[in-house]
């Protein structure tokens, strides 16, 4: 396998080259590397590369490797790119600088309370269930459009973006589409959709932030 800077280096090419394939190109399209299950000395030759957004999905997992790395790195912007429960919110927002999966009021409403008593406004993404999965976190598509207008209305967070999921074993195309038509309604900028086998595609219809992990990391 090539090093971590080689294969950085391929997949940062692929999404230029499909940035400015498809028009008009987002201005600037975010690679978030997906690092969760990986340790500290396998996130490291990404920093050593000049990586610094990252995803992960645990926040006990973030906890553990993360505080050390950004001893070490400025720079690093960590994304919650996880289903995040009630009663991790205030370890959410003490660790990352981005929560992109907010889902349902009652987590909303916990992040308001925490980031106000952190000092804190975190841009958060809203996570759209963009398949209508039962086993995968998000809100409904129909309802997302006003869940956003609650989020920050009703919740003041700083809604950034939306964020999904599609299905497996599906075409990625339409369900990123999808996501791009309510991102307009909703009137957000960035879209986070997109990872390692599918994010070209991604690309295509408007994405702003793509999330690779296999193809940098490997396997898990």
């Amino acid at each position: 396998m090539t090093n971590a800077a080689e294969r950085l280096e391929l997949i940062r090419s692929r999404i230029e080259k499909a940035r400015q394939r498809f028009g008009p190109p987002p201005e600037q399209v975010e690679l978030i590397a997906v690092s969760k299950t990986f340790d500290g000395p396998a996130i490291r030759p990404f920093l050593d590369a000049g990586q610094r957004v990252f995803g992960e999905n645990r926040v006990q997992e973030a906890q553990a490797k993360w505080p050390e790395l950004r001893a070490s790195y400025d720079g690093i912007e960590l994304h919650l790119i996880g289903p995040l429960q009630t009663n991790k919110a205030r370890e959410a927002v003490a660790l990352f600088d981005v929560i992109q999966t907010v889902d349902r009021d009652k987590l909303a409403g916990v992040l308001k309370a925490e980031m106000a008593r952190a000092g804190k406004q975190l841009p958060v993404f809203v996570q759209v269930n963009i398949g209508l999965e039962a086993q995968k976190a998000g809100i409904a598509p129909n309802e997302a459009v006003a869940f956003v207008e609650r989020c920050r209305s009703e919740h003041g967070l700083h809604v950034v973006g939306l964020m999904c999921i599609p299905p497996e074993g599906e075409p990625a195309g339409p369900f990123f589409a999808h996501l791009a038509s309510l991102g307009r309604d909703a009137q957000v900028e960035k879209l986070s959709m997109g990872m390692s086998g599918d994010f070209e595609t991604a690309i295509a219809m408007g994405a702003t932030h793509v999330r690779v992990g296999t193809a940098l990391f490997g396997a898990r």
